[in-house]
Formats: C-alpha cells, structure tokens, sequence
C-alpha cells in the first residue's frame, strides 16, 4: 500500500464495511514517536537560509522522502518548521544515514 521508505510503510492496515457494504481499508493512526536522545555520533545539520527539509533529508539520508526521519528526530510536526531560522541545528538519526562510500 506504501512505499518501503514512507512512515506509513509498518503502520496495520484495518478495514471497515461501508453503507453500500463494501471494504474500506485504512491506516491506523502512527504515534509521532517521543523525541530521541541524541547520540555523539548523529551528524548534525546546521541550517542556512533557503533550506528545505527534502533537501536536508537528500543530503544526509540519500532520499528527499525521507525528511519525516529528521521531523521524528528534532521533535517536529510540521516539516517547514526545521528551516525556517538559520542557525537552527538539526539532528539527523544516524541510523538513517546513506551507506558512505
């Protein structure tokens, strides 16, 4: 139903029968999970002016989809509100990370 790397993609799938009697699947609602502690060895993002988070997210994860990763990390609900003040720094879980050549 999801893509492997969405934040739906582990979440149970259940079902409900409509008034004309058919099946409508749905999602579960996903727990926004409690905010990590960050580890030394999570790399760290700083922020600069004109920062997106899919972009943040394709630099340091390899996959602008993945930007909900760094959202659980920081605490965030909504996306924008990781860059939008420069200077912010972001952790990025470094279990996420893109496999280093």
């Amino acid at each position: 139903m999801f893509r492997s790397n969405s934040r739906y993609a582990q979440q149970p799938v259940a079902a409900y029968v409509d008034a004309d009697g058919r099946l409508r699947p749905y999602v579960l609602l996903r727990e926004v999970p409690a905010r990590p502690e960050p580890s030394v060895a999570d790399p760290v993002h700083v922020v600069v002016d004109g920062d997106r988070i899919d972009r943040v997210a394709w630099k340091h994860l390899g996959d602008p989809e993945l930007f909900w990763r760094i959202c659980d990390a920081n605490g965030a609900m909504h996306p924008d509100e990781l860059t939008d003040v420069a200077g912010r720094r972001l952790i990025v879980p470094i279990d996420q990370r893109r496999p280093q050549p």
